[in-house]
């Protein structure tokens, strides 16, 4: 069964307006001798600390679908109970924190959970940390936080999972969304977003052309076959695959990590595109 999942930043808002959730601190001090215990509304690097509804975590980890091959980093850490539970999962889970006291807690909680070997915590800040080779990514910050890291999180590879507790990522649609009604009062919602792969341009194929604009995994554009062109619609990426519909036929496809792609038309002869170079 999966423990209470706590967030280090960003949990301010269940109890105090957006304007005092900020708290800038000054860098942390080694960690306190003895037994530590974090306290709700303790300030951190930006925001203070509140535990989650567990059964937001569990959502949150369902929505991440995660597998035991699974590389999962969690931003902003806090005690390393969403780390823990991802270890129990049997995945490896790694979490970022800027407060050391927490770092020492999590590892600490890992030891006695019995699952130090796929749990991992740093001291770090996240804005100056390397995650690209996480599979999902888990997080709890506020808004602007979370528009602060898009570009990053935009260039990981396509297909990695982003889930977030309660806020979103500006103007980035989330492709699933669910709320939490059971044993949850505060900040019950929880988002998810698949990077995609990058295919705006044009693409020849055979002996057709296909043109892409792209607005994160949202796509528009035309397909022209037979010297006649047809706006697409319900055009999407999720993650490498690419899904769209032309003239009434529905499409899907692959992007290859070469940057090719294959296509077909309601599961018929598959077709190799390639981009333009012009």
């Amino acid at each position: 069964m999966l423990t209470l999942r706590t967030f280090t930043l960003a949990c301010t808002i269940a109890v105090l307006p957006i304007t005092t959730a900020l708290a800038q601190t000054a860098a942390p001090a080694a960690p306190a001798t003895g037994t530590y215990e974090p306290k709700v509304g303790q300030e951190g690097k930006d925001v203070i600390w509140v535990p989650t509804a567990q059964t937001l975590v569990d959502s949150m980890l369902k929505m991440g679908e995660i597998t035991a091959d699974d590389y999962v980093v969690d931003l902003g850490s806090g005690d390393g109970r969403t780390v823990i539970s991802v270890a129990k999962l049997g995945a490896r889970g790694h979490g970022i924190e800027y407060n050391p006291d927490m770092v020492a807690l999590s590892k600490r909680n890992a030891e006695a959970a019995g699952v130090a070997d796929r749990a991992t915590f740093a001291q770090a800040d996240i804005f100056e940390s390397d995650f690209s080779d996480a599979d999902v990514i888990t997080l709890f910050l506020l808004p602007d936080l979370n528009v602060r890291l898009r570009p990053t999180l935009l260039e990981m590879e396509p297909g990695t999972r982003v889930v977030s507790n309660s806020f979103n990522m500006g103007d980035w649609t989330p492709d699933e969304t669910v709320e939490v009604a059971d044993d949850c009062t505060n900040w019950c919602r929880a988002y998810k977003w698949v990077v995609p792969a990058k295919v705006a341009g044009e693409w020849i194929v055979g002996e057709g052309q296909l043109e892409l604009a792209q607005t994160y995994q949202m796509l528009s554009g035309s397909l022209t076959q037979d010297g006649r062109s047809h706006e697409i619609s319900d055009a999407k990426m999720d993650g490498r695959t690419i899904a769209f519909t032309a003239n009434g036929t529905r499409y899907t496809g692959e992007i290859a990590a070469d940057n090719t792609m294959t296509i077909s038309a309601d599961g018929g002869e598959r077709l190799s595109a390639t981009r333009s170079a012009g």
